[in-house]
C-alpha cells in the first residue's frame, strides 16, 4: 500500500503503511497506531472495519463518497474515513454474491461502508437504510450515536 488518507472528527491523519514508513501524525493531536508492516492490504483493511464502528472506504474527489459522509454527518456520526488509492481498491472486501452457495466476491468499488464490521454498501444502500428507519438504530447499536 502506498498510504491512507484518515479523516476522523475533523482531524486529518496521514498513514503511510509501506513497511520502510510506518507513521501517523494528525494536525491536531498525536496518538500511536499498531501497523504491522507485514500485514497485507486485505489485512490491514480487514483491522480497520474490525477497530471503527463506522468507517467509509472512499476515494478523494468522489461526489457520491462526499454524500455518503454528509448524510452522517447530518445524523451526527463522524465516521473514520480512508482514501484509497487505485491499486488499493481491490483490496476491500465486499459480500458473497447472493445467487450462489459459495463465498464468491464482486468488486465494491468506493464508496464502501462498513457499520459494526458488517458491509453496508454504497451510497444507495446507506440512503435506503435510512429511508427505512434501520440506519439511527444500526449506529445507536454499534455506539456510534447516542440517542
Amino acid at each position: 500500500m502506498q498510504g491512507f488518507q484518515w479523516h476522523c472528527s475533523g482531524e486529518l491523519a496521514s498513514l503511510q503503511l509501506s513497511p520502510s514508513a510506518l507513521s501517523c501524525s494528525l494536525t491536531s493531536t498525536s496518538t500511536s497506531l499498531s501497523i504491522d508492516g507485514a500485514e497485507t492490504a486485505e489485512d490491514k483493511i480487514q483491522r480497520l472495519i474490525s477497530e471503527h464502528p463506522v468507517i467509509i472506504f472512499s476515494r478523494s474527489a468522489c461526489c457520491m463518497c462526499h454524500a455518503m459522509k454528509k448524510l452522517l454527518a447530518t445524523i451526527g456520526v463522524n465516521p473514520t474515513v480512508i482514501e484509497l488509492d487505485d491499486d488499493e481498491i481491490p483490496a476491500l472486501p465486499s459480500p458473497p454474491d447472493p445467487t450462489t452457495s459459495q463465498a464468491v466476491y464482486r468488486a465494491s468499488p468506493p464508496p464502501a461502508i462498513f457499520i459494526g464490521g458488517s458491509w453496508i454498501g454504497g451510497l444507495e444502500s446507506l440512503v435506503s437504510l435510512h429511508l427505512s428507519g434501520h440506519l439511527v438504530p444500526k449506529l445507536v447499536e454499534v455506539g456510534a450515536l447516542w440517542v
